[in-house]
């Protein structure tokens, strides 16, 4: 009998596929793969041979062409990722955020950006994040995880989605996930315990099924990020603020830094590009001309 799934674990050669109401299949992969160089994923939509319904195993026997695949973490068929920040305690690292949002953007996943702790914030807060970020390409949720503000139009950005969460130690993000209730509108388990009970068994990359086309992957924090590789002059096209004035400056192939007429430039100083995103722009592109050096 074959079924098709998803993969939502792997570890030890062995692939945990999620196939619906038919529960949890543990398969191995034919050889056929490894003669052809493809390594399984976590993420990718498979065909399976059922071994044994009863003891629930089989064998990968399809891999489906994927749509993008993520190498931090190592997952594919990402729909989206939600980034969480505090805006205080710790205080928001710009710089980061914005190396997440250039190689998401590369990757071509949208970016649901989240502030948590706006019931520390200070008055302005919210307008001045929306105003630097207005034109990121992103969709910015504030809420206040401790008070379960915010958090139901969280829950409806994830229902039918494959989403991989981020965002730095400290910042509330396992408050956020034990507050919302996608067990409500899917009648599944309770989503804190999911979460935990996935966080805990591994420190593999993990896909957790909350219900359908519904999928939820915790990665660690992290506190630092490496720009893709990419050549310098390729950086502009991840700041989607730049894409209206990217033909009107005077020379082809602009790089928005150093040269004259620049509509970039002109538009930077006229307040109609984020001075904040700008700056972090200079520098990544400072960074890879240097590494491109070595």
């Amino acid at each position: 009998m074959r079924l098709e799934g998803r993969i939502v674990k792997g570890i030890g050669g062995f692939y945990y596929v999620n196939v619906g109401d038919e529960g949890l299949y543990e398969c191995r992969a034919k050889g056929i793969f490894r003669n052809r160089g493809m390594k399984p994923n976590v993420g990718d939509h498979v065909e399976i041979d059922v071994i044994s319904d009863a003891e629930k195993t089989g064998n990968l026997s399809v891999i489906r062409p994927r749509k993008n695949q993520l190498i931090r973490p190592m997952v594919s068929n990402v729909d989206q990722a939600m980034v969480i920040f505090a805006v205080k305690d710790p205080q928001p690292d710009f710089h980061l955020l914005n190396r997440f949002l250039v190689t998401m953007c590369r990757e071509d996943i949208p970016v649901i950006l989240c502030f948590n702790k706006m019931d520390l914030a200070g008055p302005g807060i919210r307008e001045e994040l929306r105003e630097a970020f207005r034109g990121a390409g992103c969709t910015i949720h504030f809420l206040s995880a401790s008070l379960e503000e915010g958090v139901h139009e969280i829950e409806e950005a994830l229902l039918g989605k494959t989403t991989v969460l981020a965002g730095p130690s400290g910042v509330g993000k396992s408050s956020t996930l034990n507050c919302l209730s996608l067990d409500k509108q899917m009648e599944t388990g309770d989503l804190s315990r999911k979460i935990k009970r996935g966080r805990h068994t591994t420190r593999h990359s993990e896909l957790i099924y909350l219900g359908k086309d519904t999928y939820l992957m915790d990665t660690p924090g992290f506190s630092s990020l490496y720009l893709p590789e990419m050549e310098k002059e390729e950086l502009r096209h991840y700041f989607p603020e730049f894409r209206p004035y990217e033909n009107r400056c005077r020379f082809n192939g602009c790089c928005h830094i150093h040269e004259p007429d620049c509509k970039v430039k002109e538009a930077l100083d006229e307040g109609l590009i984020s001075r904040l995103r700008y700056e972090d722009y200079v520098l990544f592109y400072g960074e890879i001309a240097q590494k491109k050096k070595w």
